[in-house]
């Protein structure tokens, strides 16, 4: 198979693995195999860089053991050290206006526009609301308690629990650099493993530690310089990822920076 690109996290699995990679045995039909252990995205239409994903020049044959041959040199993520929270927390609230009037909302993407979104997940806005509380009394046993209760929560490959959940540490750890984010990842790491399925667990740890979807990336560089209407593409295109996994990471990214959804 040609590679066309590949992630950080991928292009280490499959060099310790010498190329070979397996269905998951619970989830043989999907994109997901496991190299040396660790998850990799493959294919030829994934919606966007990541750092599991091996974008591929055809289909990959799903169900079936895949074997690389070569592969490049993995594609960089933007990497962020403590950007000024005031800074950017003006520029996510005019972000949010400007995304749900360009596009109409899913998940718990919903909650950015003020309104309330669709069962089983507005039994969820509780648990949202008291992870936004958490992230703006800057109180880390509180956001960890919130966290484990979003775990596994909702519907769809990976819950829209876990994609606002992560995508509020990865917000966070965006604006602060106080080790006590870092080692609060690294505790939720495994308890949120414990509480959801291998996949949405590996992407969330992701999330944690700051490496994830490149539009997301992207959304919180271009508000960093100031360019709105790159942060704006930016959101649009994350926002197509899955069902409502982008408008989750998205409403998580502005309770972790800005401690609230709406």
């Amino acid at each position: 198979m040609t590679v066309l690109a590949i992630g950080a996290l991928a292009h280490r699995a499959l060099s310790r693995s010498a190329g070979r990679a397996v269905p998951l045995a619970a989830f043989a039909d999907s994109p997901y195999f496991a190299a040396d252990g660790d998850i990799i995205w493959v294919g030829s239409r994934l919606p966007a860089m990541h750092p599991r994903a091996v974008m591929t020049a055809a289909p990959q044959t799903r169900g079936r053991p895949l074997v690389f041959a070569h592969w490049p040199a993995p594609t960089p993520v933007d990497t962020f050290d403590g950007v000024a929270a005031c800074r950017l927390a003006g520029r996510a609230r005019v972000l949010r206006s400007a995304l749900v009037a360009a596009e109409t909302p899913r998940g718990f993407g919903v909650l950015l526009a003020g309104g309330t979104p669709e069962f089983p997940l507005d039994l969820g806005v509780a648990r949202v609301q008291a992870l936004a509380r958490a992230y703006a009394a800057d109180d880390v046993a509180a956001v960890e308690a919130a966290t484990l209760a979003l775990a596994g929560f909702g519907t769809g490959l990976t819950p829209s629990g876990d994609d606002l959940a992560g995508g509020a540490l990865f917000g966070r750890r965006v604006v602060s650099t106080d080790p006590q984010w870092a080692a609060a990842a690294e505790r939720l790491v495994p308890l949120v493993a414990a509480r959801t399925h291998a996949i949405s667990a590996a992407l969330f740890a992701d999330l944690a530690r700051g490496a994830s979807f490149a539009p997301l990336h992207e959304v919180v560089a271009a508000l960093a310089r100031g360019d709105d209407r790159g942060a704006l593409s930016a959101a649009r295109t994350l926002a197509r990822i899955g069902h409502s996994s982008g408008w989750d990471m998205l409403a998580g990214l502005i309770v972790g920076i800005i401690g609230e959804p709406t």
